[in-house]
């Protein structure tokens, strides 16, 4: 599509988009003061009027999304956005680095992924133009010496010699972000792109060809981000994220490629970068104070994407790109303390709307960053002041006779049954919709019906999946509200390495987590038992969630449970059903370690004295470079010695010879 196009396209897709979503909320809204002023308009009523806007709006963008999708994905394809076969048979010209940063990590799961990575990449003709490199942030001296022997093992076993590269930091400076510069800064020169993979991240060869051909084939591209699937984790609450991110992520992604275009988001892996204006544009600043709002930037990914595009170049989502799976956290807690440091990182993005020159989407996506955690707050700001208002008409009872009134005949209070009706009836649809509407695109498609198990397993499924969903989104409102909390009154994230295993949760460390769940949900609900009891029914699914959280935290970590659930088809995804290869291969891999021995004579053999050597092989690591890059120094890194001069031999000769 011409530039024109797509900037036609651009607006009258975005002035569809966002009228339905504050028509639909604004109706709604609507509905609710009629509702609410009948018989008086109080204060405690009219900021709940106000969060209920806010809330009404955020669920309505995510109900016009998921139709957008739902259409495209019955229509089988959107003409204004990038598709992964218009490349297919194009020659590759650029030369892509295949990076991992990793901290901490389980080394059996990483050389376990990269392994299996490299493995489907070398099947593909065009894998000589890829380089890997493993980028080690680890503090851990035991974690990094396995991390040496894996990288050594991987070596020996693909013959990978200048092709396969490892690195350790002395100091993380700038975590996950300043992994990254450091290797565009000392190697991104001799590369044209790189892949970003996360430690949990599989990709499959021809995904990884895919996104180097498309960036090929769109010079103004300077970010594609490729759709990662969940898979892998056997918990049940893993399985649960599994399921529902398999049955809507597609839809739910055409939806947004469909209003976002050419201005869409980059989520740190799984994506490929453009390596030269990354450098060039994507430096990311201090913000000014102290931590949490202030210092290094944690949630670097969206800035880099408002950076990119604020350069002139487009950020894309590719939906119909296969090949591309991520990890979960396998229980509630792990879950909920990733998003700890994810709220940090989003809320930091408040202080760089008002920077100058952004694309008006790229502060969009910065508000919903920050929005997607601040809902939760106000989520429960509208459930306490619902309550506060139902025990104050249940305490003072309606005042039929006005005070200061003479009037002989009393005010009879106002119903209104059916605006009540409607609003009940249109938020349930709003949020079910986007689940209803993905299990459809499933039934109504054989393949991927029978990936899913069949019509009635999908069906127990997405109704298993909603009941557990409805009964822990409570404790997840309460731990987002006490982040969102903590960072505004200047508690800082711990920087921690994630536990990516199927791990259980015990009831001591459930009861811990919880135990100021259970106890509001206990004094909130004999408050309205004792004042407002007919109010009950309609907070029970927040109170169930509440009370019940010990058992549901513990019953959803347990890898028996999901294995149970698997066993009698439910929760399946069509990963299961049907393994690709990668994934097939990543589950044998996990099964054993024989293929980590380190071969005798490998380049394995001297690791242990590379601290020694890390500043004498320093300067062999520079890339001629043709213009400068914008990173800032950082410090020293360990290379292996065997290693350098194939790489440098490597990097300096495609410097010279890139176009």
């Amino acid at each position: 599509m011409t530039p024109d196009r797509l900037r036609r396209a651009a607006h009258w897709r975005r002035a569809l988009f966002f009228g339905l979503t504050f028509l639909t909320a604004a109706f709604a809204t609507t509905l609710m003061l009629d509702i609410l002023r009948t018989n008086g308009f109080t204060n405690w009523e009219k900021a709940s009027l106000l969060l209920f806007f806010v809330l009404f709006t955020w669920i309505t963008g995510a109900f016009w999304t998921a139709l957008a999708g739902f259409i495209i994905r019955l229509v089988g394809r959107d003409p204004a956005v990038l598709h992964s076969d218009e490349v297919v048979g194009r020659p590759l010209t650029g030369r892509t680095a295949v990076i991992m940063p990793i901290y901490n990590e389980d080394t059996h799961r990483v050389a376990a992924g990269l392994d299996v990575i490299w493995s489907s990449l070398q099947a593909c003709p065009e894998q000589a133009a890829f380089d890997l490199f493993i980028l080690s942030d680890t503090r851990k001296a035991a974690i990094g010496a396995a991390e040496e022997q894996a990288y050594a093992a991987l070596v020996a076993r693909h013959d990978a010699q200048g092709r396969m590269f490892y690195r350790r930091r002395k100091e993380n400076t700038g975590r996950k972000a300043g992994n990254i510069a450091d290797f565009v800064r000392s190697w991104g020169a001799a590369y044209d792109y790189a892949i970003v993979l996360d430690a949990d991240s599989i990709m499959s060869g021809q995904a990884l060809v895919t996104l180097a051909q498309m960036m090929d084939a769109h010079p103004g591209v300077g970010i594609l981000q490729a759709l990662p699937m969940p898979a892998g984790r056997e918990t049940l609450f893993a399985r649960l994220i599994q399921f529902a991110a398999r049955l809507n992520s597609l839809m739910l992604a055409s939806g947004l490629a469909f209003w976002q275009l050419g201005e869409g988001n980059y989520w740190g892996h799984n994506a490929i970068l453009r390596l030269r204006e990354f450098a060039a544009h994507c430096d990311l600043p201090r913000l000014p104070g102290s931590p949490p709002l202030g210092g290094e930037i944690l949630s670097h990914d969206f800035v880099e994407a408002a950076f990119m595009r604020r350069a002139g170049f487009q950020v894309w989502l590719l939906a119909d790109l296969g090949g591309s799976w991520e990890e979960v956290p396998s229980n509630l807690v792990d879950f909920a303390a990733r998003d700890r440091r994810w709220a940090q990182g989003n809320l930091q993005h408040l202080g760089l709307l008002p920077m100058r020159g952004l694309h008006w989407l790229s502060r969009i996506h910065l508000i919903t960053g920050v929005l997607s955690y601040l809902t939760s707050p106000i989520w429960l700001a509208v459930l306490t002041l619902s309550s506060i208002v139902v025990c104050l008409d249940a305490v003072n009872g309606y005042q039929y006779f006005a005070s200061g009134s003479y009037s002989l005949f009393p005010t009879w209070p106002q119903y209104r049954d059916g605006e009540i009706v409607i609003l009940l009836a249109g938020t349930i649809g709003v949020l079910l919709a986007p689940k209803l509407l993905g299990a459809t695109l499933a039934l109504v498609d054989p393949k991927l019906r029978r990936g899913f198990g069949g019509a009635w397993r999908l069906c127990a499924s997405l109704l298993v999946e909603q009941l557990f969903s409805t009964l822990l989104a409570p404790s997840m409102m309460l731990f987002h509200t006490s982040f969102v909390v903590t960072t505004l009154a200047g508690r800082t994230v711990t920087w921690n390495a994630q536990d990516r295993g199927d791990r259980g949760i015990t009831f001591l460390e459930a009861l811990n987590r919880h135990k100021w769940h259970v106890l509001l949900g206990l004094v909130w609900g004999a408050a309205i038992l004792l004042i407002a009891p007919r109010y009950i029914w309609w907070m029970s699914p927040i109170l169930l969630g509440l009370l019940l959280s010990v058992p549901l935290t513990m019953l959803t970590s347990l890898t028996s449970a999901g294995l149970w659930a698997r066993r009698h088809g439910l929760l399946l995804t069509p990963e299961e059903t049907d393994p690709p290869s990668e994934l097939a291969g990543l589950e044998q891999r996990l099964a054993s370690r024989d293929f980590l021995e380190s071969p005798r004579g490998g380049p394995g053999d001297s690791l242990s004295t590379l601290s020694d050597q890390a500043n004498a092989i320093r300067a062999t690591q520079s890339v001629p470079t043709r213009e400068p890059l914008a990173m800032e120094a950082t410090a020293p890194v360990y290379l292996h010695p065997r290693d350098a001069l194939a790489m440098v031999h490597r990097l300096v000769s495609a410097a010279s010879t890139t176009p």
